[in-house]
């Protein structure tokens, strides 16, 4: 990425690092527009927090998987830069042609085997992560820092990323949903979990498991059901959260969260249209809430598709300048708007709650 310039807010404008520096965090997916995501956890490490647990979906998921693993964000940007985007569109040369693809949505129900994106992640969080080993969530042990709350056995993992499970209709997080296919939560691998996440409908291949019934079930992108799941990490409502959550959202504005207007033509905009409804609708419960957005941070992405591999070196730039800009707007605010403050959200929203 290009160094910032005199004419962006400053990330250091706080000299000092905020009190309550532990925060969780929440990744909306949106394919090659995770980039963003970079440049917004970026400014949140300059200003001093240390990031607790994250959850993630698709692109969420990837950027998850490196915090996770504690991979600085600085890193993290510079590794977004020179991944070759294209390569992801993996398989046999003559995957790029329409009439292949369209044998491959029928016959193995997505176009791309998704290869590459693991043995590449798998790479970048050996290499980068301190604390990836074994390479499975045993490496992600979570526990709470200050022995406050008993947490379940399937949950003691700082990374969380959503899959659909098509077969039954259901959200699945994971890793502690890993225990409904015979698998054990922390025996598996990272990168198996994030491959799913990013099974992009016709887009990526689909996985195929088995139920603990021996049943056979299709997983695939968790942004299907849930790309944003602003809720994941929050305390009970009765109860004063001990640190933040903020969500990361790939959309400009609130108002741009809730949905998006669906032009129909035929059967094939109708097909989208209920896809891109069905994503919506579970989050859109959420995010519409006042305690949503008060927590949000919002990223103004232009008109790059989630799955625009091709992005121009001008394409990547914007994404990450407008994840920086966004993140300081969030934490400064802007004109006639506060800035981000911890206090001020409890008593707005959490008044009566009792100490967690």
């Amino acid at each position: 990425m290009k160094s910032v310039d005199a004419s962006e807010p400053s990330a250091s404008r706080t000299p000092s690092p905020p009190v309550e520096d532990r925060l969780d965090l929440v990744l909306e997916g949106g394919g090659v527009k995770g980039i963003a995501l970079v440049g917004a956890l970026e400014v949140l490490e300059e200003r001093g927090y240390r990031f607790n647990r994250v959850v993630g979906s698709s692109a969420g998921a990837i950027a998850g998987a490196m915090v996770a693993a504690g991979i600085p964000s600085a890193t993290m940007a510079e590794i977004m830069r020179s991944v070759e985007y294209g390569r992801f569109q993996d398989g046999r040369r003559w995957n790029r042609f329409l009439p292949v693809q369209a044998i491959g949505v029928l016959v193995k129900k997505g176009i791309y085997p998704g290869r590459f994106l693991e043995e590449w992640l798998d790479e970048q969080l050996r290499t980068h992560g301190p604390r990836y080993e074994q390479g499975t969530f045993s490496d992600l042990r979570y526990e709470d820092p200050e022995n406050a709350r008993s947490i379940p056995e399937n949950e003691k993992f700082r990374l969380v990323v959503t899959a659909s499970d098509l077969s039954n209709g259901r959200l699945k997080f994971l890793p502690r949903d890993f225990e409904d296919y015979h698998r054990t939560p922390g025996e598996q691998r990272i990168v198996d979990a994030v491959r799913i996440s990013m099974s992009i409908p016709f887009f990526f291949r689909p996985v195929k498991w088995t139920e603990t019934n021996g049943r056979g079930t299709w997983l695939v992108d968790g942004g299907m059901l849930s790309n944003f799941p602003i809720t994941e990490f929050d305390a009970p409502a009765d109860r004063t959260p001990r640190w933040p959550t903020y969500g990361i959202k790939l959309s400009s504005r609130p108002d741009t969260a809730l949905g998006v207007a669906n032009k129909i033509t035929g059967t094939l905009s109708f097909g989208i249209a209920i896809l891109r409804t069905m994503m919506g609708f579970y989050d859109g419960m959420h995010i519409e809430s006042a305690d949503a957005i008060a927590r949000t941070i919002f990223i103004d992405t232009g008109k790059v598709r989630t799955t625009q591999f091709d992005l121009t070196e001008a394409d990547r730039d914007m994404l990450y300048r407008n994840g920086r800009h966004a993140a300081i707007t969030f934490l400064d605010g802007s004109e006639g708007t506060p800035g981000w403050n911890f206090d001020r959200y409890i008593s707005e929203f959490r008044p009566r709650a009792a100490p967690a």
